[in-house]
């Protein structure tokens, strides 16, 4: 199977969901001419005309609003916040039209429309271009909330995203970009609350999304070393989020480990960690862990940065704490 960049299955998804319905088109910051920030729709406006790929002013807020009053009227976009960071300006139409419009009106609207937002740390883009705020969208019911970690999920979430009649945040770890994966040709659609298990294992169950699933899974070939069987299972989305996949696993280790980017305070993480104390504290043998990022902003300074978000060693560490290992 050939294998391309997650940037690349971003593309090739929004691109064949264009070719497919004309009611799809795109809006945000610099994605005509310079086919967005990140490059992932170059060649876009060429193809498909300045009334589909369309470049706007500095106002989230306003094409934000735009968009859910296109998708109201039955097209469907697909707006790009150039940084998550950015939705700050443009959470009344986020939070309080596109989330909350079909229940208000008894099911008669519907906003099929997708946010893509890059995030994450890591790329030296400084505190306000560097957060995770996955656990800000997950608090408003009536977005779903999507977090891909690898070119095949990307696309096959993103295309899904793009046919559902629901506002999706899709949120994109701007270090994934270039990371490479198996994406057949052929389409496929991959359903949101359907998460994978990456790695098999018995002793000790790893929750993760987003980049932290790269890391898990390089903690669990360490961990492999040291005679520690970790499941790795990737979430993929946390709204809906697949319960059924969470208790199956920890009932077969008992154990869990639960690991996010973003700061621990108030993050994804504690829900999830309440909803298994809640309904299989029985099937536990030790505490739930959190392993998440430090409380501060992101730092410029590289060694700084490196030092806020889990890394390989990081997600070691706990997990034999976890086990009572030294």
């Amino acid at each position: 199977m050939r294998k391309i960049t997650y940037g690349q299955a971003i593309s090739e998804a929004m691109h064949e969901e264009m070719v497919r319905d004309e009611a799809v088109f795109i809006i945000g910051e610099d994605m005509g001419v310079m086919g967005s920030v990140f490059g992932l729709t170059r060649g876009f406006m060429e193809e498909f005309g300045a009334h589909r790929v369309i470049d706007t002013p500095i106002s989230e807020s306003g094409f934000t609003g735009m968009s859910v009053g296109a998708a109201i009227r039955g097209l469907r976009p697909i707006v790009e916040l150039m940084y998550v960071d950015f939705a700050g300006v443009s959470f009344d139409p986020i939070m309080n039209q596109a989330a909350k419009m079909r229940y208000m009106t008894g099911g008669q609207v519907s906003v099929p429309m997708v946010i893509r937002a890059p995030q994450g740390a890591g790329r030296r883009n400084a505190g306000q271009h560097s957060q995770n705020l996955e656990a800000l969208f997950t608090q408003i019911p009536g977005l779903k909330v999507v977090l891909p970690s690898t070119p095949y999920d990307a696309k096959g979430l993103l295309k899904t995203a793009i046919r559902n009649n629901d506002p999706v945040m899709f949120l994109e770890h701007k270090l994934l970009y270039a990371t490479k994966g198996e994406v057949p040709e052929e389409e496929y659609l991959i359903p949101f609350g359907k998460a994978d298990v990456k790695r098999a294992g018995k002793d000790v169950t790893i929750l993760a999304y987003s980049r932290e699933v790269i890391f898990a899974l390089q903690a669990a070939k360490e961990l492999a070393d040291l005679g520690i069987d970790a499941e790795v299972i990737d979430l993929r989305s946390l709204v809906p989020l697949d319960w059924e996949a969470i208790e199956a696993s920890i009932t077969k280790t008992h154990r869990v480990a639960i690991v996010q980017e973003a700061p621990q305070r108030g993050g994804y993480a504690g829900e999830i960690a309440t909803q298994i104390m809640e309904k299989i504290f029985d099937q536990l043998d030790a505490p739930v862990k959190r392993i998440a990022g430090l409380n501060v902003v992101p730092p410029f300074s590289p060694a700084l940065e490196d030092h806020i978000y889990p890394k390989p060693n990081d997600i070691v560490a706990g997990v034999k704490e976890l086990l009572g290992r030294k």
